[in-house]
């Protein structure tokens, strides 16, 4: 993905936090503001859709049991064999990480054409898709450990060390803190989370 062109009047910001920080809430707060939101979970989930060159590879990487009586890709278990192997973990970024790119690519290229303002790019894996060069600010969004394995056990039904093994596999909160411009702390409720979201708005905003 090419570095954005300033000119244009299209400001993308990177959103990204680890799971269960909340980073999709803060998405669906600027999206109620009037931002454009492309989130880089659904793509990954469309990349993969029955008859794509990227569900082909994996299948031919990890094998046709990931498939169900749909051909649709089990997910669930291929997790548990990346986020048990760290080399098979690198494998599959491989095989889908460059069509995630293009696709968010074209995002944003159709957000700049249609004069869009603000354009957010909300990916667990900024950092590693390096997402992070491509825009124009990155707002990150942390919680404590304690507190994200709680939220992903409550809306996923995993249990805690399974959480940790997906914790462990994403970027580190002190990368995170080095590389974002913005940090948001959603340790808090909903309401906190809002009024840093009202703050952080008027610096989001294209120049000019």
């Amino acid at each position: 993905m090419a570095a954005p062109d300033r000119a244009v009047g299209t400001r993308v910001v990177g959103l990204t936090g680890g799971i269960g920080a909340g980073k999709s809430e803060v998405a669906r707060l600027l999206l109620a503001k009037g931002a454009d939101w492309i989130d880089a979970d659904a793509i990954a989930r469309d990349i993969v859709a029955p008859g794509s060159p990227a569900l082909d590879a994996i299948v031919a990487a990890f094998g046709s049991h990931l498939l169900d009586a749909g051909g649709a890709l089990r997910r669930k278990a291929l997790g548990a064999i990346v986020f048990a192997d760290k080399a098979a973990l690198r494998r599959l970024e491989a095989l889908t990480h460059p069509a995630i790119r293009a696709r968010i690519a074209e995002r944003v290229a159709a957000a700049r054409a249609a004069g869009r303002g603000l354009v957010v790019i909300d990916a667990a894996l900024l950092l590693e898709l390096q997402l992070d060069r491509a825009v124009d600010l990155v707002v990150g969004v942390v919680a404590p450990e304690s507190v994200r394995v709680r939220r992903v056990q409550e809306r996923d039904g995993l249990d805690a060390a399974a959480v940790q093994a997906r914790i462990a596999n994403q970027a580190g909160e002190s990368a995170l803190r080095a590389r974002a411009d913005v940090l948001i702390d959603n340790a808090g409720d909903r309401a906190s989370l809002s009024d840093q979201v009202d703050a952080l708005w008027p610096r989001l905003q294209p120049a000019g």
